[in-house]
């Protein structure tokens, strides 16, 4: 109300938010990373879902590891984009602000909807955390993918490291011990079994962070701002206030 008693409507106003390239990467790595997570538990419960044998693991580890290039690709993409693309899509913009945290936190107590123009400063510690396990688990998986199934980047280096005097490393095939130095498999072992745990639970981390944050999304959207899903499909978001942001 204002001073007369009358009621003052507010005015919505729409805001440019994310540019195509972001939105296409989100949205495609939603994809990658739900596919790979599928694949990913199927290899790791093929014993329980009746999918033995030799072939059918390497069938899995092929798939996972092409849909793996596909992700890999996008982060890429993402990354340089974040260097060289426009302002919201800047990496820097990831990067926690602890005081914006408190500031967002005392405002929420006080029973206001602080309004952002990118994320909130919570939902901006969850990007950062995502990203980061993002990164760990595409270095992590090519590792992976060099040393189970001598696929590149790393694949062409690993067969030749691990072949025997007088065999091309091109004719090793993977879980083949024919024309393999034991010796140097066992050098191997420590890096590769490193890699996989670091993967391995770098998904079970990276679940836990999705899971949160589609709830503070789910919860922003309710509560304090609505639009948010909307806006990574449109790169459009309307606010009622001046942004925080």
């Amino acid at each position: 109300m204002d001073q007369d008693g009358q009621g003052i409507t507010e005015q919505a106003k729409v805001y440019r938010v994310w540019d195509r390239p972001t939105r296409v990467f989100h949205w495609f790595n939603v994809f990658c990373v739900s596919t790979l997570i599928f694949i990913g538990f199927l290899m790791l419960f093929r014993g329980d879902l009746g999918i033995t044998g030799l072939e059918a693991k390497i069938k899995l580890k092929t798939l996972h590891v092409w849909v793996g290039y596909l992700f890999a690709i996008n982060l890429s993409i993402r990354l340089l984009w974040g260097v060289m693309g426009s302002s919201g899509a800047r990496l820097s913009k990831m990067l926690p602000n602890f005081a914006a945290v408190r500031r967002y936190k005392a405002q929420l107590k006080q029973g206001a909807s602080p309004q952002y123009l990118h994320h909130n400063p919570l939902g901006n510690i969850a990007v950062f955390a995502m990203m980061l396990l993002l990164v760990i688990i595409m270095l992590t998986g090519l590792v992976r993918a060099g040393t189970d199934i001598y696929y590149p980047p790393l694949g062409g280096v690993v067969s030749d490291y691990l072949a025997q005097p007088g065999v091309a490393g091109g004719s090793l095939k993977p879980y083949d011990e024919t024309g393999v130095d034991k010796q140097k498999v066992a050098q191997l072992k420590p890096l590769k079994s490193l890699a996989g745990t670091v993967h391995v639970y770098g998904v079970y981390l990276l679940m836990l962070i999705i899971a949160l944050h589609i709830a503070g999304v789910i919860l922003a959207e309710v509560k304090h701002q609505p639009g948010l899903v909307s806006a990574m499909i449109s790169g459009k978001k309307r606010l009622t206030r001046p942004p925080e942001d």
